[in-house]
């Protein structure tokens, strides 16, 4: 305060001098930065991004949904609107009521970037769409509803299982439900008896239908086996394919699907399927929701445990539980695969299994990386054979 009554002072009495100003510039200094800091909002610290928390096994097991039903309601057709024109000459210029817009369908669409059902709802409603306007205006058309499901999806009616239609081919679509059309105005009307119709039509209801979307894998060979028979481990050194590999029994629980390049440019899709054990074909363990997408296997690779103590009777009962779930399943186009041949114990399994089956036996070791050039000669030699066995078939 001192300071700045000298500095008064000294311009009013004073004669006016630079080092005059000093002192009140060094004040005004003093405010203004002062009152820069106060309103001066700090800049908050950056958000530390953590990495998202990975899925755990049963979370990822639920999301996988391979058999979904739903109802399905087509979007209703938009109401036709009663209206007169009136002009300011004539009150009474006829009626002008326009019609309303069609609903809109509801479509479901094959896609591979689409691996499963589980994003997909359950219930599933069309636009509806827009009345009719006065001056003949037509209600807008609503937009169509699109469902994006994984390829290899089959669409059934859920009251008679009758298959609808079967999605294999990359943006096929089928329409689940159709939209209403829209209802007429009441210009539609018009005619030489009726000069001033006062009626409209209403848009018409969205098909209503309760269905079943099925997902099945579809693959040129499926690997076939009970759990912790060594399939994974298999898929894995045949191609890229990185399904889940350790030494517990039903480690995959889910379908995975490896490709399998030759030299001349042929790719053969090799199908992991989860473990089957004795009572499959009733539900059990993880039951009949995978040994329907055996079905879209056009050949089957029987993988056994050499180190097993009966690797016979799981053959046998494989081709069982194949049998039990659809007539002639397993006598499609197939061999054995017998892994796990680094193990001491399996030596006298292959020979006890080569003595009792007349099937062709490839010895491999998934885990070692042996004989595997031999299993894929004989999936391509089953790749081949299956052009045959389909026109025999159909």
């Amino acid at each position: 305060m001192a300071l700045y009554k000298q500095s008064i002072h000294s311009l009013y009495y004073q004669p006016l001098r630079i080092e005059h100003l000093q002192p009140l510039l060094q004040i005004c200094n003093n405010i203004l930065l002062n009152h820069f800091m106060s309103t001066h909002r700090k800049r908050k610290p950056p958000k530390v991004v953590l990495p998202r928390p990975q899925i755990s096994e049963k979370k990822l097991y639920k999301r996988f949904v391979d058999y979904l039903p739903v109802r399905v309601k087509g979007g209703d057709g938009g109401n036709g609107l009663v209206a007169f024109s009136s002009l300011p000459c004539k009150e009474w210029a006829g009626p002008d009521g326009g019609n309303g817009g069609n609903g809109g369908h509801v479509i479901a669409v094959a896609s591979h970037n689409v691996s499963s059902l589980a994003r997909i709802k359950r219930d599933l409603k069309g636009n509806n769409g827009v009345p009719g306007r006065t001056r003949c205006q037509h209600g807008k058309n609503a937009d169509h509803l699109y469902v994006n499901v994984p390829l290899g999806t089959m669409v059934k009616d859920k009251t008679t299982r009758t298959v609808l239609a079967d999605l294999k081919k990359e943006n096929q679509s089928y329409i689940l439900g159709r939209g209403g059309a829209g209802g007429h105005g009441n210009h539609y009307y018009l005619s030489n008896e009726l000069r001033a119709p006062t009626i409209a039509e209403e848009g018409g209801k969205g098909e209503e239908r309760e269905l079943i979307l099925e997902m099945r894998v579809s693959a040129h060979v499926g690997l076939v086996g009970f759990p912790n028979a060594g399939k994974s481990t298999l898929l894995t050194t045949l191609s890229r394919a990185k399904p889940k590999v350790a030494d517990y029994p039903f480690t995959t629980l889910n379908p995975h699907i490896g490709m399998v390049e030759y030299n001349d440019g042929v790719q053969v899709a090799v199908a992991d399927i989860p473990g089957l054990i004795e009572g499959s074909h009733m539900n059990r363990g993880l039951g009949i929701s995978f040994l329907r997408h055996i079905e879209k296997c056009l050949c089957l690779l029987y993988v056994l445990d050499m180190s097993a103590k009966d690797p016979l009777w799981h053959l046998e009962q494989l081709q069982y539980e194949l049998e039990q779930y659809m007539q002639h399943l397993s006598k499609r186009p197939h061999a054995i695969v017998a892994n796990k041949i680094d193990l001491p114990e399996s030596r006298s399994n292959v020979e006890l299994l080569r003595n009792s089956v007349k099937l062709p036996v490839i010895e491999v070791s998934g885990k070692e990386h042996w004989n595997i050039d031999s299993l894929k000669q004989e999936i391509r030699r089953l790749h081949d054979r299956f052009a045959s066995y389909n026109s025999q078939t159909t």
